[in-house]
């Protein structure tokens, strides 16, 4: 398998390589997470069918995305620094590289689409793994990000702060997904860095990062159920539990903001193209 032996092996990232040697929690990952209808209509609404197209997959893990997704991409290149996660992605497809997300050893703009799903909040620097993924991105390509937390939402204080940090036990005693063993828990925990309160992905970040690299960013915040209906402006209901520590937060749980993610969707312009504003983009969609 072709390694960068460049990673910068940080406690975050030996944290996902941990999670996904467990052939158990690899497989219940694979089996249930990202694999619903609703995601799919979303991703192909967002990012169009995979056939014909140079796509590569940043933070692919097993391959949730394009087992999903599916389709008949020209070339199909997954990203990780698992090397497990990698060898299932490569039996459905993948052509894995083991790399770190923030420093890809890949020439820029070979991609038609970068898929970066549900990975932002494992990396230890956001930014340069949203810089590194957009280099790869062709002239008229596009970019989308999915399943990040927005900061907004989850920005838990007071009561609701102190229900978020009860969550841990509670799951636990309930054995839900992947807080049934204390042991994957904490090992899932360790690796999402930037899954808590008061941290998180904003408009802002992604618009003042993606803009002045000659991108056009639209920014679709949801609550993981809908999905075709987020690129046109739902974004749906939260459960009653994140919605019960949002009120108790001082959120309003039915704000776009108090939404529990935010989709990118940015194209890079072609050379001489004119930027979008906002209600372009909007009359766009």
């Amino acid at each position: 398998m072709p390694t960068d032996l460049n990673i910068e092996w940080t406690e975050a990232i030996e944290a996902n390589v941990r999670y996904f040697r467990n052939p158990l929690w690899l497989k219940s990952y694979f089996d249930h997470v990202h694999r619903d209808a609703g995601f799919r209509e979303r991703w192909i609404a967002a990012a169009g069918v995979l056939d014909d197209r140079i796509v590569v997959d940043v933070g692919c893990g097993p391959g949730n995305v394009f087992a999903t997704l599916g389709g008949r991409p020209r070339r199909l290149i997954g990203i990780d620094v698992a090397s497990e996660a990698l060898e299932h992605a490569r039996q459905l497809g993948y052509d894995p590289l083991l790399a770190d997300a923030q420093n890809m050893p890949l020439s820029s703009g070979i991609a038609d689409l970068v898929i970066v799903n549900a990975s932002l909040h494992h990396c230890n620097d956001m930014s340069a793994a949203l810089k590194e993924a957009a280099r790869l991105v062709a002239p008229g390509g596009l970019l989308v990000t999915d399943h990040d937390p927005q900061l907004s939402a989850w920005n838990f204080k007071g009561p609701g702060k102190w229900l978020w940090d009860l969550r841990l036990r509670l799951y636990h005693w309930a054995k839900i997904g992947f807080h049934a063993s204390l042991e994957e828990q904490s090992v899932a925990l360790a690796s999402e860095i930037h899954h808590r309160p008061g941290d998180g992905v904003t408009r802002h970040f992604f618009e003042s990062t993606l803009r002045p690299l000659g991108f056009d960013v639209e920014i679709f915040p949801h609550n993981h159920r809908l999905g075709a209906n987020v690129l046109h402006g739902g974004w749906g209901k939260a459960d009653f539990k994140y919605r019960l520590g949002q009120r108790l937060s001082s959120i309003e749980p039915d704000a776009p903001e108090a939404a529990l993610s935010l989709m990118c969707r940015a194209r890079r312009r072609l050379p001489g193209e004119s930027p979008l504003d906002r209600q372009d983009v909007e009359a766009v969609i």
